[in-house]
């Protein structure tokens, strides 16, 4: 089934924040986990929602990023001065990105954009983002044990040369960010694809995701994919790829390799006239300008 990502998914899984930005809580019996942590504005929504569901904020114990965008980490720095106990843990380059002042400011600018929509969260709220260290490095291999269930690590390149996925082998719950791809409007065929830093890799981390075989799939943003619809879901993904590839080619092809051309000519038409893409504009402008480059230089190989 597919469903809103709001409440709970069994006993083990409880959505933190808001559909738009869900913390995924994994509520093993010695240890709490919550993966990713939306754009900065969603903190003290996370904060009342582990109120809510422990009666206590201090009882989570980590806070694992799948990849280093803004929407997925933004929050992370304010959880960090709430909670100081909490552990955060990302792949080695997100922990270096959130040394650097430019590339906080860009998150910050980013999530400004979206402030109206959160005034009412935020309130009087310091939510800036500032550097914040992660505990823990996180690669393929490792393994917590939570109590009852486990957190398996996986890489996932592809949407960023930084994506992790985060597998939960007894319930067959998997959590990779935008690594395998958002479903597009309200057409449950219809895959948005997200490679970024390489289309090769993509591929082959839907491949692998695959091959977990997940019966159930929590999505970055709105939704989540249950029971025989999660690996159907990735299926249907990595069949969009190669289809979204031809699509961008056809635009280069148009604009006789000019990639900013390209790019303006599917912005108009692909976000402007069809209007499916929940994305804000400008973040899906970032994102399709490094796909066309993405594109254009396997073309030149």
């Amino acid at each position: 089934m597919k469903l809103q990502a709001d409440g709970n998914f069994g006993e083990w899984i409880t959505v933190g924040g808001n559909h738009f930005y869900p913390g995924y809580i994994i509520k093993g019996r010695k240890k709490r986990l919550m993966i990713d942590a939306g754009i900065n504005m969603m903190g003290p929504a996370y904060i009342a929602s582990l109120e809510k569901i422990f009666g206590d904020k201090n009882a989570l114990d980590y806070v694992f990023a799948t990849h280093s965008h803004f929407d997925h980490l933004g929050a992370i720095p304010y959880l960090k001065r709430k909670l100081p106990h909490l552990q955060a843990g990302a792949a080695r380059r997100v922990g270096a990105l959130m040394q650097k002042q430019s590339v906080l400011d860009l998150m910050t600018t980013l999530s400004e954009l979206q402030r109206f929509f959160f005034q009412d969260i935020v309130g009087k709220e310091d939510v800036h983002i500032e550097p914040v260290d992660f505990e823990i490095t996180l690669k393929e291999g490792d393994r917590f044990d939570l109590g009852g269930v486990t957190c398996e690590v996986y890489d996932v390149p592809g949407h960023t040369g930084d994506s992790l996925a985060f597998f939960i082998p007894e319930i067959r719950a998997l959590f990779a960010g935008e690594a395998y791809g958002i479903p597009e409007g309200d057409k449950d065929g219809e895959v948005q694809v997200e490679f970024l830093s390489s289309y090769e890799d993509y591929v082959s981390s839907l491949e692998k995701m695959i091959r977990l075989q997940p019966k159930l799939i929590g999505m970055a943003h709105l939704w989540v994919f249950t029971d025989d619809d999660a690996t159907a879901f990735l299926r249907r993904s990595l069949e969009a790829t190669p289809r979204y590839r031809q699509l961008i080619e056809t635009y280069l092809d148009a604009a006789n390799g000019d990639i900013d051309t390209a790019v303006q000519s599917m912005v108009k038409k692909e976000y402007d006239e069809k209007g499916t893409i929940a994305q804000p504009r400008e973040a899906y402008i970032q994102n399709l300008n490094a796909q066309v480059r993405r594109v254009a230089s396997i073309r030149t190989q």
